[in-house]
């Protein structure tokens, strides 16, 4: 009689896989499967810490223990590298975002007969997981969930409503989209709801972009010791552990570049962080997020260039790369495929890469191995624990 196969690890989408290549939903490393697909728990599956998983598509990996999901998140970063045929160097120690870290999220609420839903949607469904507690988000952001919910009762209709909630120096920021606030009425009630809940900043989208409604002060966030203005929709690394150790290996990997392009560039997350002992060229196709890193460069007197420009149209040309001591990427999921291409036919010799997608980065870190670079040192960084979104990052040396 045959004892069943050994799930060997997690697979890029969160299932368990045995040596033979079956694949079993929500499976960890060392569980066994039967033939007729029972499943028997090894020392790395740990019972979920919430009641909404698996339901609720927040979360895909609450069954795999610390070991199982640090294992997971390194194995992604280094066999897409390997599945470029990209030789890694030495591999950082991965870094995971503990419990209760998430800084940011997008949340849904629908009106309903008997009050409001509100949470994340379910896996590969429109349908709401009504959240009742949550192991990922911030408490902040969790303690608005309730009143969220009463609001969204009040004042919502039959379409669904999106929620961005971000956490700034001042406060929780919150945009609804879809919600009904039409009147004197309603929108006294958004602004009781605002002070109520210490909001710093209460905006309203009504299909024409987020509109502001209250903020008493202007919202900012603090990158690199520098507040810097956060216009709607801005990026934000998911967790503040998370930035920090992104930021701290930039710092190590572009050590003693007198200049640095950071390209991506955002609102400054690495400009200013890097800028004092070194000049940094900031460079963004985003308008808001360039203003905002101007304004706060400005305000503060540092050393960080801000440019305007669409680097998928209109990369740094190899020769403008050349011109400075290293180069530091960060880009969106989709990579950087052409402006690592003018990398590569550059003179450039340093690069710190910062990715969200393995995928991508590892087809552009086989770019610039075939123009002669080495990557040096890799870390694997899982900010969205539990989830199968895996980020890290990279330095390489020519």
């Amino acid at each position: 009689m045959s004892t069943g196969e050994t799930i060997e690890r997690i697979a890029a989408r969160g299932d368990g896989v045995t040596a033979s290549g079956r694949h079993v939903a929500r499976a960890a490393p060392g569980d066994t499967v039967a033939g007729d697909g029972t499943l028997t728990p090894g020392p790395h599956h740990v019972a979920p810490p919430c009641r909404h998983f698996p339901t609720c598509g927040g979360c895909q990996l609450q069954h795999a223990d610390e070991t199982a999901l640090r294992q997971f998140v390194t194995d992604r970063v280094v066999h897409a590298a390997e599945g470029q045929g990209v030789p890694v160097g030495e591999v950082l120690p991965t870094h995971l975002s503990p419990p209760n870290s998430r800084r940011r999220a997008t949340l849904h609420a629908l009106r309903t007969a008997k009050g409001a839903v509100l949470g994340f949607r379910e896996g590969g469904s429109h349908r709401i997981v009504d959240m009742r507690e949550c192991h990922i988000l911030r408490p902040e952001l969790f303690a608005l969930a309730a009143p969220l919910r009463a609001l969204v009762a009040e004042y919502g209709t039959r379409t669904p409503v999106d929620i961005e909630l971000a956490l700034g120096d001042q406060g929780i920021d919150c945009t609804l989209k879809g919600i009904e606030a039409e009147g004197l009425a309603a929108t006294e009630a958004m602004l009781e709801f605002a002070r109520d809940n210490n909001l710093a900043r209460l905006s309203l989208d009504r299909g024409f972009g987020p509109e502001t409604v209250w903020e008493p002060q202007p919202l900012t966030i603090t990158l690199g010791n520098i507040p810097v203005p956060f216009p709607h929709g801005s990026f934000l690394q998911p967790t503040a552990d998370g930035e920090s150790v992104l930021v701290g290996d930039a710092q190590r990997y572009l050590a003693g570049a007198s200049t640095v392009a950071d390209l991506f560039s955002g609102l400054g997350t690495f400009a200013f962080a890097l800028a004092g002992p070194r000049k940094v060229l900031a460079v963004e196709a985003a308008r808001d997020a360039h203003m905002a890193c101007k304004a706060g460069a400005n305000a503060r007197g540092i050393p960080v260039l801000t440019l305007h420009r669409d680097l998928f149209r209109n990369p740094l040309q190899s020769a403008e790369a050349s011109r400075f001591g290293a180069l530091l990427l960060d880009p969106p999921r989709a990579g950087a495929r052409e402006q690592v291409a003018q990398i590569a036919a550059s003179e450039a010799s340093r690069v710190a890469y910062v990715s969200c997608n393995p995928a991508s980065w590892a087809r552009d870190a086989k770019t610039l191995v075939e123009a002669g670079f080495r990557l040096e040192c890799l870390r694997p960084v899982g900010q969205f624990r539990w989830s199968t979104h895996v980020e890290l990052t990279s330095y390489f040396t020519r």
